[in-house]
C-alpha cells in the first residue's frame, strides 16, 4: 500500500495550492479518502474527507469554503484544492484512506497514511 502526496510548497497569503495523493496497493474506489494536517507543536487534525462516490464530502470548520476535496477513482487519486491560504494553514498535509466513513474525523479511523507534503504560507 502506498499513498504519495505531492503539490505542497511555499505560497504567499491569499494564494492557492493543489495537493494530490496517488494511491496504490488497495481498492481505492472502496475507501474513504481524507486529508489531515499537522502544524509544528500541534496534533494532527482533520481537514476534509470524501466518500467513495464523491457525493458525500466533509470539511473542518476552519476550511470556511476555501478548500475543495475531489477524487478520480480512475486515476486512484484524491485532490485538495486550497484557495485563500492563510499563514495559519502552514502545516504538513497528509492524505489517508479509511475503509468506512464512521468517525471520519478521527485519525484512528484511517488505515493507510501518506508521507505528507509541506505547505508553507508566508510573505
Amino acid at each position: 500500500v502506498q499513498l504519495q502526496a505531492s503539490g505542497g510548497g511555499l505560497v504567499q497569503p491569499g494564494g492557492s495550492l493543489r495537493l494530490s495523493c496517488a494511491a496504490s496497493g488497495f481498492t481505492f474506489s472502496s475507501y474513504v479518502m481524507g486529508w489531515f494536517r499537522q502544524a509544528p507543536g500541534k496534533e494532527r487534525e482533520f481537514v476534509s474527507a470524501i466518500l467513495w462516490n464523491a457525493v458525500q464530502i466533509y470539511y473542518a470548520d476552519f476550511v470556511k469554503d476555501r478548500f475543495t476535496i475531489s477524487r478520480d477513482n480512475a486515476k486512484n487519486t484524491v485532490y485538495l484544492q486550497m484557495n485563500s491560504l492563510e499563514p495559519e494553514d502552514t502545516a504538513v498535509y497528509y492524505c489517508a484512506a479509511a475503509p468506512g466513513v464512521r468517525y471520519y474525523r478521527r485519525r484512528s479511523t484511517y488505515d493507510y497514511w501518506g508521507q505528507g507534503t509541506q505547505v508553507t504560507v508566508s510573505s
